[in-house]
């Protein structure tokens, strides 16, 4: 019996030896060689690739760069670097760098894109994405800080007057280096700055917008670039200032330009300064002459791949002055001041339906272009069995005009009609007319009901409860300091009960 399990323990580790061991391969049988395998290229791992960030601060005249490295691979394809807000796309380069290490060689591609600052200040760098071989790269958000150009005595020749009338244009010799002047050109440009406003005459309290605004054409945009706009342009706004009129400031001023039509061809306007004036006396709105210092390239007459090719210097454009003629307002009818615009009645009422002695709103006000702050509430006219309160003003202003409303609170005491159109009315002189409008109410609503009986206030003696109380009631003048004394004898009480606390508990240690 003990044989039997002695057989049966040893069949598993036999089987499992099989098992263990391969059977012999079949010899194989002659034939014709097989190609040997060609060798598949590694795959770009993300250590292989790297992003280059641009430099944290360069001049106005400087070049700022991005760019990725790839080691040792092959560049299979790659997305195209993003637009930057505040540069300009110029170009784009290759590098490729051979090492050789333990007898191998490896080879490194650097693809670096140029962008040219198109004025000074702080530019953000918002995160971006690139693609290179399919690995995904990721950059942070920076801040590039674009300085004035760089200083070398000699070469530099700033204008000595920024708001002379005549132009200038200076080199900025050595600043790559040492730089021929011989070997650049300079080309001629159809820039220019102009102080623009949309109508030549106004009447007073009329608006009329002014605007600075520096115009370029497309192909130019590789001569020109702004310069020290953040201290050039204070200047500016100071001398666009008017005393003689009510100015509302317009957009901020953008380095994204419009695309404009002057004289039939096409420009790029870029809006330096733009306000919107309301004239308050008949005195004409002068601006002087301006004057904007721009930076100018000259090119180099044979280009070459990789530099820049561009030689900085000076030139400062002078917009000539402008004059807008002021008119003054006909002579108006008596009834306080009059509201300059191109306005229109609008008007609401809470209710349909109204009875004696409710309450109800009316919103009386206008909508349309002008000066909003201009426009005073309506006076109600005494009108008997009315009351009258408010009005609550809400304006909601736009772009060279807006809406303004007066809401009012009304309660009528009597029935009838309530003739709106005769209590209140706004008048305004519209300058496309050239005549007054007299803006009335067309809602007259009927009140409904009986006029109710005014009862007369009932008397206290006549009240049940304080009848009594009253007629009871001391009437003992009681001295003004009466308080004060309370205060005193409680003051006194307070130091009692501390100074027998206190000597309780001296008791108490004297015990112990």
């Amino acid at each position: 019996m003990g044989g039997l399990f002695w057989a049966l323990g040893l069949l598993p580790g036999l089987w499992l030896a099989e098992l263990g061991q391969a059977p012999p391969a079949p010899p194989a049988k002659p034939g014709p060689a097989a190609p040997a395998a060609q060798p598949k290229l590694p795959a770009t791992n993300p250590a292989d690739v790297e992003l280059l960030p641009g430099p944290a601060t360069l001049p106005v005249t400087g070049v700022f760069t991005l760019a990725f490295r790839l080691r040792g691979g092959v560049l299979d394809k790659y997305s195209e670097f993003p637009e930057l807000d505040g540069f300009k796309k110029t170009g784009k380069t290759s590098t490729t760098t051979t090492r050789i290490v333990q007898g191998r060689r490896f080879s490194d591609l650097t693809i670096t894109q140029r962008y040219v600052p198109y004025g000074e200040g702080e530019i953000v760098i918002k995160p971006f994405q690139l693609t290179v071989n399919g690995v995904l790269l990721r950059s942070k958000a920076a801040i590039v800080r674009v300085g004035p150009a760089l200083p070398n005595p000699g070469s530099i020749t700033k204008p000595v007057n920024p708001t002379a009338p005549l132009q200038a244009v200076g080199d900025l010799d050595k600043l790559f280096g040492k730089p021929k002047p011989v070997l650049y050109e300079e080309r001629a440009d159809h820039a220019f700055l102009a102080v623009v406003a949309d109508r030549p005459r106004v009447f007073v309290g009329e608006g009329v917008r002014v605007g600075l605004y520096f115009y370029l054409k497309p192909e130019d945009q590789a001569l020109l670039a702004f310069h020290d706009f953040t201290d050039q342009l204070p200047p500016l706004l100071h001398e666009l200032h008017q005393p003689t009129a009510w100015q509302e400031p317009g957009p901020e001023p953008s380095v994204t330009p419009d695309t404009v039509r002057h004289l039939g061809q096409k420009y790029l306007r870029f809006r330096l300064a733009e306000n919107l004036y309301y004239p308050l006396t008949a005195q004409p709105l002068r601006f002087p002459p301006l004057a904007l210092t721009m930076v100018k390239f000259k090119l180099l007459k044979k280009p070459e791949p990789g530099q820049d090719n561009r030689l900085a210097g000076y030139k400062t454009y002078t917009a000539p002055g402008l004059a807008v003629a002021v008119q003054p307002l006909p002579q108006a009818t008596p009834g306080g001041p009059v509201a300059v615009g191109r306005f229109e009645l609008q008007e609401a009422i809470s209710r349909t339906k109204f009875r004696v002695g409710e309450s109800f709103t009316y919103t009386f006000g206008v909508a349309g272009q002008g000066n909003l702050a201009a426009v005073l509430a309506p006076t109600v006219a005494a009108w008997p069995g009315l009351d009258v309160y408010g009005p609550e003003v809400r304006e909601e202003p736009a772009p060279g005009g807006g809406r303004k409303l007066f809401r009012y609170r009304l309660v009528a005491r009597r029935p009838g009609v309530l003739p709106l159109d005769s209590l209140l009315h706004l008048t305004v002189f519209n300058p496309n007319t050239g005549r007054y409008n007299v803006l009335r109410p067309g809602l007259r609503p009927l009140v409904q009901g009986v006029v109710a009986a005014v009862e007369p206030l009932a008397r206290p003696a006549d009240d049940p409860f304080y009848g009594p109380a009253l007629a009871g009631a001391d009437t003992t003048m009681q001295p003004l300091d009466v308080y004060r004394d309370v205060r005193r004898y409680a003051d006194w009480l307070l130091i009692g009960l501390a100074g027998v606390a206190a000597f309780g508990w001296w008791r108490a240690g004297r015990r112990a």
